[in-house]
């Protein structure tokens, strides 16, 4: 039907009455001028598609009622303006492209193939950069100008730092990738209206503190104040300290401190980095218009422009000083003048996220070994790789630039760094590179061993590639905490590498600081980086830069021209991308001996009835699992370990160890990625009260890996749960976290709490999210794992209803049942969003 608020379309220039957009101000509504700007982007999109099917009159009214309406779990349908797919593969320089090529063949051509196939569906070939960084400088409209009409750009990605582009003005965050499959066939996103928490900034950062230290500083505070599932805006006049890159920084780590959206509302800031990005001159003549005409373009030393809020938090940027994170979650902020103390105290310190339980009579353990016919000598806290990476810092040139301009006073001042220490440089686009070279940095960097290796997701998503042979032996023998030091932003235990046990978050600077050091038990102020060859001692703040020394730099070297020179041959200069021949038939041609692309098994057994709801009789308990179980855990996207059930499938496929790539190169293949489900090396199954990739087979009492039990599970008819804890599923949004265990015959999880996206992919694939009842857990309810486990799921469904568990012990308790909204519901009774998708369309 026809939109109910078409008498709010206006033209945006009257000499142009074919250009029109939804004014809401004409709307008369005096709540508009009091909405958070993020808000406002919600209720245009729901005013413009409103069509009384998909959205409704009384959906726009409750997202205009937002004030009264946040507290209510009201759900919105929301219809992004685009999404983006990230392909987790990242592509080495010259050297090893070749091999990129042969390994990856395979999907590149599926890829490919589907740009061709599919309208409005645009490939960025490997080899581009990091995909967020690539939207930030290029892909991003801050509005679009499509069909006729101007609208808010806005967007939802399968990585969880989709959040970065927040930092534009672009509303924008992580989904499943199941979800994000709903969205490209035309479903809005059903969310449920947001709390908005404003974050006041205010006064300036000191000299020596980088955007770095602030995002780490904004992670532990807002992780303090509680943002799960809440939008953060912020306001106050320290926004304007702040260049569009350090935006872009803290709204990367959005998903480290678990709320949905960190926004900052357009401003002349950042129509000035449109500028400086190369951005069309007449667009942004338009996007500044349009904002202005919509009440949404922000000055933010207005005040009469602050919006109403549902709480206000204060940071004053003068109290941040330089710090790290670590070192296994990236909340765990560590001021570097307390690096070293902090160090020592968890080596001792009990298991845990700030423990590592070594002896202390072992603490200063050394042991020696030979690199390069040189001796050497590893400790614990010794750096073994050192990684500017990740599209959190490389995005940012003044972290960039920093890092360039340390390394050039480092090598001037006789410093080096130890050749068995893995450096490395990923920058997200071809504009860092183009930057350090003209700056005169690059040289520098290179002479510390930080030369570029590629361009795309590395170390930080655990593409680190292996250590050399002596280092890990060393690290094996001593029984060592080997540290790796990375500008990236998760450093959960398994990610990074399996040799490293710590693992820091800094800024770019502090990981060429730290691989000069050689370790983390340093204190900075009192002992020198090292000794040049006359015999002085270097202290960091001999050749630390300052804030001002680094934005000279910028302003003369990060130039329009630069950005689009990189931009305008972005499609065509992969030379390996274009001589790919792909079929142009409609339909893909399934080739049964590929061991990367296979045609999936989901929609086997559909119906086109719709089942009705089943409970889960006498399920058995495969994984008893702790708190912040990450989807690093559930799904690892690094290395096929030789001796997994992944590998053993592979070398029955007549693959050697040399071709098995990684498990996100392989994630069209579901045979490997069953395989790979909790396959982490660092997973803690209380069942075993170690850490292994492995659980009992409860009626045999075997030790077994999870895949190999689950099979004989599966083969003898008995459904399976996992019991977890709190944060179950935090970190990277990865839709194969929920595919996995779907393909294991997990039929429900039951902890204590969940990371937003991880639940939503688990209802997108018919997996039942159950969380205990406030103040309960399996501690308090002595649940040991080896009970089994019957949930009545009644006929007639609510969200977040309760529902009974029966054990064959006779106890009996409820849980409540996460289907959050009855849009969640309708994919649960569908057995997934994919086949409600595919009844609604055969209907």
């Amino acid at each position: 039907m026809s939109n109910p608020f078409s008498h709010l379309e206006e033209p945006l220039d009257p000499g142009q009455s074919t250009k029109k957009f939804f004014s809401l101000k004409r709307l008369g509504d005096s709540r508009y001028e009091h909405l958070p700007f993020s808000i406002r982007v919600l209720l245009e999109a729901a005013v413009r598609n409103c069509d009384e099917f998909l959205v409704k009159k009384h959906d726009v009214e409750n997202i205009l009622n937002w004030k009264e309406m946040q507290h209510k779990n009201i759900e919105v349908p929301f219809k992004p303006a685009r999404v983006i797919l990230q392909d987790f593969t990242p592509d080495s320089l010259e050297k090893n492209q070749d091999l990129e090529f042969e390994r990856n063949k395979e999907r590149f051509e599926f890829l490919k193939w589907g740009s061709q196939a599919f309208q409005n569906m645009r490939i960025i070939p490997p080899g581009s950069g990091i995909i967020h960084q690539v939207n930030l400088e290029y892909l991003a409209r801050v509005v679009f100008d499509q069909d006729g009409y101007y609208y808010p750009d806005s967007v939802v990605g399968t990585d969880s730092h989709t959040t970065m582009i927040n930092g534009l003005g672009v509303l924008g965050w992580g989904v499943g990738g199941i979800e994000a499959e709903a969205v490209m066939l035309g479903q809005p996103i059903s969310m449920v209206l947001p709390e908005v928490i404003g974050y006041k900034l205010i006064g300036s950062p000191q000299p020596l503190v980088t955007s770095t230290d602030i995002v780490l500083t904004v992670t532990k505070h807002l992780r303090q104040v509680g943002v799960v599932g809440k939008f953060v805006e912020f306001f106050g006049p320290g926004v304007g300290q702040l260049s569009i890159a350090d935006r872009a920084t803290i709204a990367n780590m959005c998903p480290e401190y678990g709320a949905t959206a960190a926004f900052f509302p357009v401003d002349e800031v950042s129509i000035k980095y449109l500028v400086q990005t190369g951005r069309d001159k007449e667009k942004i003549q338009h996007i500044r218009k349009y904002l202005e005409a919509a009440g949404m373009f922000r000055d933010f030393t207005n005040t009469s422009q602050d919006p109403e809020f549902t709480q206000i938090v204060e940071l004053n940027l003068q109290t941040v000083v330089p710090c790290c994170s670590g070192p296994k979650r990236p909340q765990d902020k560590v001021m570097v003048s307390d690096m070293k103390k902090d160090f020592e105290t968890c080596l001792g310190a009990k298991q845990g996220f700030k423990g590592f339980q070594i002896a202390s009579e072992h603490h200063d353990k050394k042991v020696k070994f030979v690199y390069n016919d040189m001796e050497f000598e590893l400790t614990h806290g010794s750096v073994v790789i050192a990684a500017i990476t990740s599209c959190t810092n490389t995005s940012n040139p003044s972290v960039m630039l920093g890092a360039g301009l340390l390394a050039k006073k480092a090598v001037e001042a006789g410093l080096v760094v130890k050749p068995y220490i893995k450096t490395s440089l990923s920058p997200g686009s071809g504009v860092v590179t183009y930057y350090l070279r003209e700056s005169g940095v690059m040289s520098y960097l290179a002479q510390l061993g930080f030369d570029v290796v590629g361009y795309g997701c590395m170390t930080c998503i655990g593409n680190s590639g292996p250590l050399p042979e002596p280092v890990v032996e060393a690290i094996t023998q001593g029984d060592l905490v080997a540290v790796g030091v990375l500008s990236g932003n998760r450093n959960f235990e398994g990610r990074v590498h399996p040799n490293t046990r710590a693992n820091y978050l800094a800024s770019p600077p502090l990981v060429i600081a730290y691989a000069i050091a050689g370790t983390v038990r340093i204190d900075f102020e009192k002992e020198p980086l090292g000794v040049n060859a006359q015999g002085k001692k270097i202290f960091l703040k001999d050749i630390w830069p300052l804030r001002e020394e680094i934005q000279a730099v910028e302003r003369q070297y990060v130039i329009p021209g630069m950005f689009k020179e990189v931009y305008q041959k972005i499609e065509t200069v992969n030379k390996a991308w274009n001589d790919l021949e792909v079929p142009s038939d409609k339909l893909y041609a399934w080739n049964p001996k590929s061991t990367y692309i296979k045609s999936p098994p989901f929609f086997e057994n559909l119906t086109l009835e719709l089942p009705p709801p089943k409970s889960i009789v006498d399920a058995y308990v495969l994984l008893n699992l702790g708190d912040s179980v990450t989807t690093d855990h559930i799904s690892p996207a690094g290395n096929i370990a030789r001796n997994s059930a992944a590998a053993r499938y592979l070398t029955s496929r007549g693959l050697t160890p040399r071709d098995f790539n990684s498990y996100g190169s392989r994630r069209g293949n579901d045979a490997v990625m069953a395989r790979g489900t909790f396959a982490n090396i660092r997973l803690l199954n209380k069942f075993l009260n170690k850490q292994a990739p492995q659980t009992i087979h409860l009626p045999s009492d075997e030790t077994l890996d999870v895949f190999d039990a689950s099979e004989r599970y599966q083969q003898a008819g008995h459904p399976l749960i996992v019991l977890a804890g709190k944060e179950y599923g935090s970190g990277s949004s990865r839709d194969w976290a929920a595919k996995g265990p779907f393909l294991l015959g997990i039929k429900a999880v039951l902890a204590e709490s969940y990371e937003r996206i991880h639940r939503s992919n688990l209802v997108g694939m018919g997996v039942i999210p159950l969380q205990y009842l406030p103040g309960e857990d399996a501690e308090s309810l002595g649940l040991s794992g080896r009970e089994r486990y019957t949930i009545i799921i009644p006929q007639e469904l609510v969200p977040r209803m309760n529902v009974q568990i029966k054990l064959d012990t006779g106890k009996t308790f409820q849980a409540i049942m996460r289907f959050d909204t009855d849009v969640e519901l309708t994919y649960f009774r569908n057995g997934g969003i994919l086949n409600y998708m595919i009844r609604k369309m055969a209907s």
